[in-house]
């Protein structure tokens, strides 16, 4: 009898699958070293989340700055994805929860990544949203409640049973995107979600929010949307870690001094009116660079910041769901932020 697959090897199984479209919609390649006539390439996972890393992609900032690289970006529906896509060697940088970069450097992933950048700090643009005659979260035992497995809102959604004192194992939880969560909501083959904007907008429409991430900040469980690299595209190509940080502080610039200019690239990005992505931007906490090197977040060189304890708390919890094989140390979560990178183009 054959042994059987490690979670690990069934991953990189499934890696081969995204492997092959991302190198479609990147333009084939894939090669970090150099594009055409020697020219790198980046390789960017993101997703639809109304932050601003969308106004770095409508804008092509980072293009602007990086006139001799090939910039390719790849749209992945969650952290999970994108963390399937970097062992499958398919992009260089990408967008992940906290929880799905949890995962992503503890056993069995072991991914080696590090975290370069806050995207934002998740608040009301994660919630949990159940239909008509559910009252609170205790009501959701024996209920069917749909999110995607792995991401910042599964962990969420877990802390909130938790807090409630309802029993996960109690509540039918189904692994779905958040398109796929819509749809099931619409034929009413589930209860409740617990989703990010903009499918969350659609279901807050005759649903009610019953529990928001910025609540389960307030309770000690902070989530955020974190940018990630490669450790060896990151040696290889400093000066692009550099560029592509530095394009994201722009962004983050603009969103706060200019939001309606940058509304509107969010909201060409996502299909929605430049009013309605100004709403869901103000849902969102953004810091600069010069504020990510705070002893809160990523830190300085010699001193990680408390995002580092932040996701070993996160690693805790996960294990005792299961959702990880073991807890890495603290310093591992440390040694995984890069705030060399972040001093220099912060400077």
């Amino acid at each position: 009898m054959p042994a059987p697959l490690s979670r690990r090897t069934l991953l990189l199984s499934a890696a081969l699958t995204l492997t092959a479209a991302a190198t479609a919609a990147c333009g084939g390649g894939g090669d970090t070293s150099g594009g055409s006539a020697g020219r790198t390439t980046v390789r960017i996972a993101y997703q639809a989340i109304p932050n601003a890393d969308l106004v770095v992609k409508n804008q092509r900032l980072l293009e602007d700055s990086l006139p001799d690289a090939d910039v390719k970006w790849v749209k992945f529906e969650s952290g999970g994805d994108v963390n399937t896509a970097v062992i499958a060697g398919a992009v260089d940088f990408g967008l992940a929860g906290s929880s799905p970069v949890t995962k992503g450097l503890s056993a069995p992933l072991d991914i080696p990544y590090k975290v370069v950048w806050i995207h934002d700090l998740i608040g009301d643009n994660e919630a949990l949203v159940a239909k008509s005659g559910i009252g609170s979260v205790k009501d959701l035992a024996d209920r069917k409640v749909a999110t995607p497995f792995g991401s910042t809102a599964h962990y969420s959604l877990l802390a909130a049973l938790s807090a409630a004192g309802v029993d996960p194992s109690s509540v039918r939880i189904i692994d779905l995107q958040p398109q796929d969560a819509l749809a099931a909501w619409k034929r009413g083959d589930i209860d409740a979600a617990y989703v990010w904007t903009p499918t969350l907008g659609e279901l807050a429409k005759d649903g009610k929010v019953l529990v928001s991430s910025r609540e389960l900040a307030g309770q000690g469980k902070p989530t955020a949307d974190l940018g990630v690299v490669t450790n060896a595209f990151a040696a290889k190509h400093p000066e692009v870690v550099t560029a592509w940080i530095k394009a994201q502080d722009r962004a983050v610039a603009q969103a706060r001094t200019a939001p309606d200019q940058a509304a509107r690239s969010i909201g060409a990005e996502l299909g929605l009116p430049p009013e309605e992505a100004k709403r869901q931007l103000s849902q969102l906490v953004l810091l600069n660079a010069k504020e990510q090197t705070a002893p809160q977040y990523l830190g300085t060189p010699g001193a990680p910041g408390a995002l580092a304890a932040n996701l070993h708390d996160a690693a805790v919890f996960l294990k005792g769901q299961k959702a990880v094989d073991a807890v890495p140390d603290e310093a591992v979560f440390g040694r995984a932020l890069a705030v060399e990178e972040l001093g220099r183009a912060a400077n």
